[in-house]
């Protein structure tokens, strides 16, 4: 009695305690909203306008979408009806070339080698194991789920597939890696293509037999010699695109040199600094357009989808899973990720990104959003620049958790439709292409599909079943998009966090260099240096 009498006490304290404590922030709150006056409501609404008129597009879009599919739109009257939104995709792809180079390139030359190595090797890792968990949830749901149940007679079909095998992929991959030519890799990835070639098959003479068919007949023993063979062979070819892979190693290994040249490699990095900055301003005035483009993107999508009564059954389950498979991601793994590494409320975070997830779900390209997540994060956010500039862009190219989980998620239910029963060791499988295939996507051409095909081949399933995924795949690359720019935006926050020492650091020795600099003498200054007026006047040129 007398134990349990002695922990009454202080079971009693911590609740009284809790119950202080929960006062204490229900008056702090009461007063907060007390205290809110017109001009914060006015200053918050002006703060946010961006965000919330972007959101009331989205509304408003899709709302103008499903009222507008009654008046049956032939494909030119919606070609028409979606313009504004297609203006907006011009916009944004125009800017993404300048900013990749440009952040790339300026990001690596204000950091020293051994900084962004450790910076670099930090984003790999991040990348690597949230596209991993990815992969994993998609095959766990599906699994659960198991949403081909039936057959797949009565499902609809839908496009064609081009057919490649896994290993030219790959190969196109390393070869955009390295192009020939930088100005042609602005608007030209290479990709193999196939074509059907005759070859001469030499037959090893048999002396009787060949003897014996030249006595009969001369032209029987030229054939018994000589015989054509069909052969499909891989040829070089190449298709319009930004090969942004290439791009990125470019500019990762120039801003490498150009940091490790000091003062020599100055006038550069001033160029590429200022370049970057003039593209954020154009992000700036480009943004008062993109809510009426998203607007008119997704209602317009909305009016030329096809008929609704396609999506019933296994698609309509199949549909619901992807769904799921994402938002356990998005929602519950990618924020639990950045709490335990940095501490911070993760959903702080993500109210500054939301409006580059709208535009991701407009627009659905990671590409194409890159400018605006560049100015959420920066500016929102408040993520160091010298992080943003190197992580955003390479994680735009090669981080994809959404199209990972999704392509590992629509194998299993094509394997299900099938009633095909895979074993553990093709499951394995095809969570390592998947996640191969997804790293790769950026530098082949018609990303989503080729990888898909290379995910089932892998695992010898029919690749013409992807058409049956088609008719809903509009709407779920919405999704994954989404899903990739977030886990690309949340690997800034946690890279940040992780080489804040380093970042440090470098400040402090970037501080010590000026003031060197500032002692010495130089003949060249650059007009737009801070410190030039801080310089003496026998500093200048003599001619």
């Amino acid at each position: 009695m007398t134990k349990g009498n002695g922990e009454d006490p202080k079971t009693g304290s911590r609740m009284e305690r809790f119950q202080q404590g929960v006062r204490k922030r229900t008056l702090l709150a009461k007063k907060k909203v007390q205290s809110i006056t017109k001009d914060d409501v006015k200053s918050y609404l002006l703060r946010n306008a961006f965000v919330l008129f972007t959101v009331v597009a989205v509304i408003l879009g899709v709302i103008l979408g499903f009222s507008l599919r009654s008046y049956k739109m032939s494909y030119r009257e919606v070609k028409y009806f979606s313009f504004p939104g297609e203006l907006l995709m011009r916009m944004l792809q125009m800017l993404v070339l300048p900013l990749i180079v440009s952040s790339l390139v300026t990001g690596i030359a204000a950091l020293d080698s051994k900084a962004s190595g450790k910076m670099g090797v930090r984003a790999v890792v991040y990348y690597m194991s949230t596209t991993i968990i990815a992969v994993l949830i998609g095959i766990i749901i599906v699994v659960i789920i198991h949403p081909g149940k039936g057959t797949k007679e009565n499902m609809h079909r839908e496009g064609k597939i081009v057919q490649v095998t896994a290993a030219d992929a790959f190969l196109d991959l390393i070869r955009n890696m390295f192009p020939p030519n930088l100005v042609e890799a602005c608007f030209k990835q290479f990709k193999t293509n196939y074509e059907k070639r005759m070859f001469k098959v030499d037959i090893p003479p048999n002396d009787t037999s060949t003897v014996a068919s030249i006595i009969s007949n001369v032209s029987e023993a030229m054939e018994a010699l000589t015989r054509m063979k069909e052969e499909i062979v891989p040829v070089p070819g190449s298709v319009n695109g930004v090969n942004a892979l290439g791009l990125v190693v470019f500019s990762i290994s120039f801003g490498l040199v150009i940091g490790s040249m000091k003062e020599q490699g100055q006038a550069l990095k001033d160029f590429f600094d200022s370049l970057n900055e003039a593209i954020m301003r154009l992000v700036a005035l480009i943004m008062w357009y993109a809510p009426l483009g998203i607007l008119f993107l997704i209602a317009g999508k909305i009016v030329e989808m096809e008929d609704m009564g396609v999506i019933g059954g296994q698609l309509a389950m199949y549909t619901v899973t992807v769904i799921i498979g994402l938002l356990i991601h998005a929602v519950i793994v990618l924020p639990l990720l950045y709490f335990l590494i940095t501490r911070k409320n993760p959903w702080v975070f993500i109210g500054g990104l939301i409006q580059a997830l709208v535009t991701a779900l407009g627009t659905s390209s990671s590409s194409a959003t890159l400018p605006v997540t560049f100015k959420c994060l920066e500016e929102i956010n408040g993520v160091d620049k010298r992080v943003t500039r190197f992580v955003l862009p390479v994680g735009a190219t090669i981080n994809m958790d959404g199209t990972a989980l999704y392509e590992a998620l629509a194998a299993i239910f094509i394997a299900q439709v099938n009633n095909f029963d895979l074993n553990f060791g093709q499951i394995i499988t095809i969570s390592i292409t998947a996640t191969a295939a997804s790293i790769g996507a950026a530098g082949i051409p018609q990303a989503g599909l080729v990888t898909m095909v290379i995910v089932l081949t892998s695992v010898g399933l029919p690749t013409d079943d992807i058409t049956l995924i088609i008719a809903v795949d509009w709407f779920l690359d919405r999704l994954r998009t989404t899903t990739n720019v977030l886990g690309d935006s949340i690997g800034a926050g946690i890279v940040e966090h992780l080489s804040r020492h380093e970042l440090k650091n470098r400040d402090a020795e970037m501080g010590n260099s000026v003031i060197e600099e500032n002692e010495m003498k130089k003949p060249y200054q650059l007009i737009s240096q801070e410190n030039e007026s801080e310089k003496p006047l026998d500093s200048e040129t003599k001619m």
